[in-house]
This record gives structure tokens, sequence and C-alpha cells, in this order.
């Protein structure tokens, strides 16, 4: 049922007693008062009340054409968008599917100077049987290319061989017009520290991105990341979880790292992560960047520098957006302390909450800003920890074994105290003329001893 039945039906509900031949006028007047009067359930389940000249002019209606005429007339409007707008708002979500009734009206005022609204565009659409599927954009965005280098950058990690029984990772950005490895690094360990220093690397040798699109991995969703993209202002994106659109380039590009660089280390694996590091790096600047891309037609490294040079940003910039950021309360005697570590501040800031800024390989060095603003540098009074505990950028190396058996050593000592126990039984016996009753208490003391 519409919603125009559902309303009519209303309104019957509401002036069905009251429309009844056989009562009186005054019968009626105080019947239309009491429907007045109370609350009614309306047709989208709420409570209202209707006056008492709506239920007159109601029953006026329905004395005059029936139930049709408590129906409600559908809104008729003059259509004052130009037919011709329409028609092209129709052809062009016929030629391209994936269009959006925004996309569509952005291309009609581009090419007509002037366009029905996006939502009247919309409901045309949808009235012409043109609805748009939105499951169509996701087949379209596997051909998306961004228009111009450093437009977009996007970045994942690739599970690479073992070093030293250890699992070895690469954190890899493509840039998405150019096709060039902008940013990599194999690391020991899928955290935001070795994902930071690639980007890093990166960004100081092929210039700052627009957006950076990554997935929803624990290296890519931490706040120092977010932090360092928000100083640099690079817009962070995030793939939705089970929507991995737009990945194809780089899932791509790892599927070319598995065939031609770790499938030839499983012969000749690498000694260390440093030569892993180097043979990686070989291979992409003298093979995977000089190579034409089917689909560009050029390299890599040849569409990257098409326009020039990229601007790269200063080092000072990068210090700063890669320090990390923690908040503390200072306490009362102008102290606070981070991961084991204690530093002195300005005691004015005694009981304030403050940003503490900080290189995670390098705690001793902390600056302290409070509401946004420079507030000093924080005094290490005492230091146990110099590198952040996500910023271990090596395992500790296990102790040589001491060979010390704590357990077996226990065990020794109480066999030794047992050899050194007296035996009652075997001292000399009590002198002559002495035994009796005092005998029988020794024999019991023994016995309770030993």
């Amino acid at each position: 049922m519409d919603r125009a039945q559902e309303i009519g039906l209303f309104r019957w509900r509401v002036i069905g007693e009251a429309v009844d031949r056989s009562l009186s006028a005054r019968e009626r007047g105080m019947l239309v008062r009491a429907l007045a009067a109370r609350e009614h359930l309306g047709p989208g389940g709420r409570w209202v009340r209707v006056s008492r000249n709506t239920v007159d002019r109601w029953i006026r209606s329905y004395r005059r054409g029936g139930f049709e005429a408590l129906v409600p007339a559908p809104r008729r409007v003059a259509n004052q968008t130009p037919e011709r707008l329409l028609e092209l708002a129709c052809a062009l979500r016929r030629e391209q599917p994936a269009r959006t009734a925004a996309q569509i009206h952005r291309i009609i005022v581009e090419a007509e100077g002037g366009s029905p609204s996006a939502r009247t565009i919309q409901r045309h659409l949808a009235a012409a049987g043109l609805p748009w599927k939105g499951g169509q954009i996701g087949r379209a965005l596997g051909r998306f290319e961004a228009e111009f280098r450093n437009e977009l950058w996007t970045g994942d990690a690739l599970h690479g061989p073992l070093i030293d029984d250890r699992r070895t990772f690469l954190f890899c950005f493509i840039d998405d017009h150019s096709r060039a490895l902008v940013a990599y690094r194999w690391a020991t360990r899928e955290d935001v520290l070795n994902a930071s220093r690639a980007l890093r690397a990166g960004l100081a040798a092929r210039g700052l991105p627009r957006a950076l699109y990554v997935d929803n991995g624990s290296p890519f969703v931490s706040g120092q990341l977010l932090r360092a993209c928000a100083v640099l202002g690079i817009r962070l994106i995030h793939s939705r979880p089970g929507r991995p659109e737009g990945r194809g380039k780089i899932e791509r590009v790892f599927r070319t790292i598995r065939e031609q660089v770790l499938g030839e280390l499983e012969k000749n694996p690498p000694a260390s992560i440093e030569d892993l590091n180097q043979t990686f790096q070989a291979w992409v600047e003298q093979v995977y960047h000089r190579r034409v891309h089917s689909e560009t037609g050029q390299t890599p490294l040849e569409r990257f520098l098409e326009p020039g040079p990229p601007q790269l940003p200063s080092e000072q910039s990068l210090r700063e957006a890669f320090r990390w950021a923690e908040r503390r309360t200072v306490s009362r005697t102008g102290t606070v302390e981070m991961h084991g570590n204690t530093y002195e501040v300005d005691p004015l800031l005694a009981g304030r909450r403050v940003e503490l800024i900080f290189d995670p390989l390098q705690l001793a060095d902390v600056e302290v800003r409070a509401d946004g603003h420079h507030a000093g540098l924080a005094v290490p009074r005492k230091i146990k920890r110099h590198v952040h505990p996500r910023a271990q950028t090596k395992p500790q190396e296990p102790g040589k074994p001491t060979g010390v058996d704590f357990l077996g050593l226990v065990r020794k000592r109480r066999a030794r105290e047992l050899e050194q126990r007296i035996d009652y039984r075997h001292l000399p016996g009590p002198p002559a003329g002495g035994a009796g009753a005092d005998d029988d208490d020794a024999q019991g003391r023994e016995e309770s001893i030993g």
C-alpha cells in the first residue's frame, strides 16, 4: 500500500463515526469536538491530533466524493527544467552507468553552463529506469589512474623470506600515475616504525603525495602515521574492510616481486636484512624502473620524471612529521613519566595535560607542548629506556647459557643437609646405671627427631 492510500485510510478512521447521516447536527458537533480533543495513531506510527476544522473538511470531502476524496492527490508541479538537459543526463548515464548523479551534474555544468540539481537528476534517472547501481563502480575502480605524478600513492606490506629464522616484511608505496616504486624497505618487524621509515625515505627522494591510500593493517592505522600525514598535509585514506578496490596496481607489483625477486632468493637467500635491501634496491632501480609498462607505454622512472624533478620537502619538516607524540599529565612536583623515564618540565605546568614530542629512537630528547604551543624541553632526570618500546630495531639477543641449575643446586644442598643431621641411634649409650624410664624418653625423642 502506498503512502497516499495510508493517509486516506487514516482520515477515514478518524471521521468514520461522524459521517453517519442519522446523527443530528448537535450530536455530530459533539462527536467532532471529541475527535479533535483526543490523539489518533497516524499513518507514520506516531500519535497525532487533528483540529476540528480539519475533521469538518474531511467530512465534507467524503460526502462529495467518497473514500477517493480522502486520498491526497499526487503533487503536480510544472517541470521547469529544460527537457534537453534531462535527456542529456539520461544519455550520460547510458554512456557510463557508473556515473553518479553528482558527476552527471558536474558534466552538464561544464558542457552547458548550468544544470538541474543532482537530486533532480537522480529522481529523473530513476523515473526513466536508469537508477545508479553502486556495485558497478567497484569494477570501474580497477581501471582508475591518477592524472599526475604524486597525486596518489598506494601502500601495503608483503611477507618475504626468512632470515635467521625470522620473517621479513616489505613496506612498499607505488605512485599510481607512473607505477614507480617511490618508497620501499625490508624489515623484520611489521610495525609502524618500519612503515614510517620506508615512507620517510620515499618522501625525501620523491616529494609529497596529495593522498596516501593504505589498508587497515596495524602499521597503517597508527596515530603516529596519521600525525605524520597531517603535519605534511597528506590526506590519509584507508580502504574499507572487505572492499579492496583501487589496490590492483600494488597487488600486481607484489606478484611481479614474488616472481622475479622472491623466487630467485630461494636459490640464493640473503645473508642479512641489509643484504636483502641492497638486492631489492638494485632490482627496482635497474630492472623495474627501466622496463616499459604495458599500460602506460613508458618506463615508470621516465613517466615519473617527465614533468621534471619533483619538489622535495625540507629535512626539518620531515623530522617534525615523523616525531612521535604522547600525552601525559604533569605531576605536582613538575615531572612527567614516560616508558620508565622521568623528566623535569616547567613547574608552572603542574597538573596540566601536556604533549611530549620525541624521536622514537632517542627518548633523551623530548619537547613539551601545552595547548599546541612550545613549552620548553623536558630535562631527563632518570633514563631507563633510550628507545621507545615499539621502536626496538633489533630483538634483544638471548643471553648465553650460564650452566646454573638452580633446582639442582637446591637438591644438592638438601642432600648435604640430610647427610649432616644427627643420628641419635648411633650416639654412645648412656652411662651404666642410668637406664630406665629415661631410656624410653630418649628413644621417643629420637623417633620424633629422626
